[in-house]
C-alpha cells in the first residue's frame, strides 16, 4: 500500500515549488455586491466604485477629502484628540488595547475633521474611520465634531459630515450617548449661524449616530445603496416577527419614503456639494 493519502492518476502541468509566483497580498478585489474581481488600482482610480454595479466601497477620511476638496488639499483639525479609557472596561480584551490596535490603523480616531474649498467655496467637513472600532461614536467623535462646528461659525463655513457608522461605542457607556445631545446642541449654534449642515450617510449609517447628527442635516443626502436605520434589519425582523419590504433601510427606499433628500454617486458629490454651498452661502452676502 502506498504511503502517501492521495495519489495523482493523470499527470497535467508540474510547476516545482520553488517556480511559483505568489499574488501580493490586496492586489486584487473582487466586489461583495456582483462579484467581479479588478485590481486594486482600477478600483482606486475609479473612486472605489465597482464599474459593473456601482456599488460604493467603504472609505475613509482622506480618500473623501481627496474627493471633495479643490487638488486634494486639506488642513486636519483637532488631530491632537484621542480616544482614553476612562471607565477600565474591559469585554473580550480590555478597552484600552482595543485603542491601541485601532490607533495603529486609523491614527485620527474613528473621526477627522479637514478644511478646504469646494470650487473655492469654503468647507468644513467631518468625516467618519470605520476602520477605526466600526466608526462607533465616541467622546472624541463628539468633540471633534463640536469643535469643527465652532471653527465653521468663527470663519463663515458651511459644514458638512460624512457618516459610517455602527453607532454609539459602548466601551464608553453613557459618556458616548451625551455626544448625540453635545452635537445636536451644537447644529443649533450652527443653525443660529445661519450656515448651511450637509449631511452625507454612507454604508452603514446607524444606531445613535442615526438617531442624532445624521439626519440633522439642512440637506441629508446618500450614496447609493447605503444601509441607514437605527437598529439593524435582522433585528427589526426578529422583534415584529415579519417580512420586511424589499430594499428596507436602504438608501433607494428612505429617499422614496421622504427621508432623503437626493441619492448622490461619488463621482457627482463635489458637482452636487459645490452647488449646494452656493445656493445656501447666498444668504450670506
Amino acid at each position: 500500500m502506498s504511503s502517501t493519502w492521495f495519489k495523482r492518476i493523470k499527470k497535467g502541468v508540474l510547476t516545482q515549488t520553488n517556480e511559483k509566483r505568489e499574488t501580493p497580498d490586496g492586489l486584487w478585489h473582487k466586489c461583495s455586491e456582483c462579484r467581479t474581481t479588478i485590481t486594486q488600482q482600477e478600483l482606486a482610480e475609479n473612486l472605489w466604485i465597482c464599474p459593473k454595479c456601482n456599488m460604493h466601497n467603504r472609505i475613509n477620511s482622506p480618500e473623501y477629502f481627496d474627493i471633495i476638496f479643490d487638488e486634494g488639499k486639506v488642513d486636519y483639525l483637532f488631530s491632537n484628540i484621542v480616544s482614553v479609557d476612562k471607565l477600565g472596561f474591559v469585554d473580550l480584551k480590555p478597552y484600552s488595547e482595543r485603542l491601541e490596535g485601532a490607533l495603529k490603523k486609523v491614527p485620527e480616531d474613528a473621526l477627522s475633521v479637514g478644511v478646504g474649498t469646494v470650487d473655492g467655496q469654503g468647507l468644513v467637513v467631518a468625516c467618519m474611520n470605520f476602520n477605526f472600532i466600526g466608526g462607533s461614536m465616541g467622546s472624541v467623535v463628539g468633540e471633534k465634531i463640536s469643535r469643527g462646528i465652532d471653527y465653521a461659525i468663527k470663519h463663515k463655513m458651511a459644514f458638512m459630515i460624512i457618516s459610517k457608522s455602527g453607532g454609539a461605542r459602548m466601551m464608553e457607556s453613557a459618556f458616548s450617548l451625551m455626544q448625540m445631545a453635545k452635537t445636536s446642541a451644537k447644529l443649533t449654534r450652527l443653525a443660529k449661524a445661519r450656515l448651511p449642515y450637509i449631511s452625507l450617510m454612507t454604508d452603514p449609517t446607524t444606531g445613535g449616530v442615526t438617531a442624532s447628527y445624521a439626519m440633522l442635516g439642512d440637506i441629508n443626502i446618500a450614496e447609493p445603496k447605503a444601509l441607514i436605520g437605527f437598529a439593524g434589519p435582522r433585528v427589526i425582523k426578529e422583534t415584529i416577527k415579519k417580512d420586511l419590504p424589499a430594499g428596507f433601510q436602504r438608501s433607494e427606499f428612505l429617499l422614496d419614503h421622504g427621508f432623503l433628500d437626493f441619492i448622490v454617486d461619488r463621482k457627482n458629490l463635489k458637482a452636487k456639494l459645490s452647488q449646494s454651498i452656493s445656493w445656501f452661502m447666498a444668504t450670506q452676502k
